[in-house]
């Protein structure tokens, strides 16, 4: 199997479970939801999330360096590969994190509150968790990928369903960057840096108090209309200096 294709499987596989990962970490472990609730996560709106999508890849790379023999301790090899997971993927934590944030005006995620962060978008304990889930990967998956996904890729149902998600995939990707555009000028007209899940959370409000139906999978879906739910969350964002 061609590495393009080992590569395409595994950012479906990793974007949807990571999306389930998250979605179950949010629900019954992350502390900025006390009441318990049943988050979307992530930028997009459908069942995935691209980072770790794309960490899986860069994990599947990673764990394949280590036939290459890179340090002649096997044991100082493979904790050489399991750092450099976990530097590769808060790297991209943090490209992610960055571009949204300066780019856009807008925190996808927000890790002020924890030690020793980084700008708010990364931080030793989820640098940890990066190195965990590389650990947990390198010993529950990688020994099986490939025989894994050979078997997928000669399932006709399978392949149809890859071809599925790319194709959601992409609209979902230009649809959510029309709403994180829209979010961005009403950003930088008011000098202030958004908060993506503190959107989410209001317009949730705003529907449960109204007696309105929220939609899980469309969480910027209103009738009062993104802009003026901005302007009512105005006071809370931070403000930054003009550029």
């Amino acid at each position: 199997m061609s590495l393009f294709l080992i590569l395409a499987y595994l950012f479906f596989i990793g974007s949807c479970f990571g999306w389930l990962l998250e979605l179950f970490f949010r629900r019954f472990f992350s502390s900025v939801n006390p009441e318990r609730k049943w988050i979307n996560p992530g930028f997009c709106t459908g069942p995935y999330l691209p980072l770790y999508g794309s960490g899986l890849c860069i994990l599947y790379l990673i764990a394949s360096l280590e036939d290459k023999g890179l340090l002649a301790n096997p044991v100082l090899n493979r904790a050489g590969l399991f750092l450099a997971m976990a530097v590769c993927m808060t790297v991209i934590e943090y490209i992610a994190g960055a571009v949204s944030l300066y780019v856009f005006k807008v925190r996808l995620w927000d890790y002020r509150g924890e030690w020793a962060n980084l700008q708010g978008i990364i931080c030793p304990k989820f640098s940890l968790f990066w190195a965990l889930l590389g650990g947990l990967y390198y010993f529950a998956v990688h020994p099986f990928i490939l025989d894994a996904l050979a078997w997928l890729s000669k399932n006709l149902a399978f392949s149809f369903v890859i071809g599925y998600f790319f194709g959601v995939f992409t609209i979902d990707v230009c649809h959510s960057a029309q709403i994180i555009t829209r979010m961005r000028r009403f950003a930088r007209e008011n000098s202030v840096v958004l908060r993506y899940e503190a959107i989410k959370e209001h317009i949730r409000a705003v529907h449960a108090r109204n007696a309105q139906k929220y939609h899980f999978f469309k969480p910027f879906h209103t009738e009062l209309g993104l802009t003026e739910h901005l302007r009512e969350l105005l006071e809370t964002f931070e403000k930054r200096v003009k550029s």
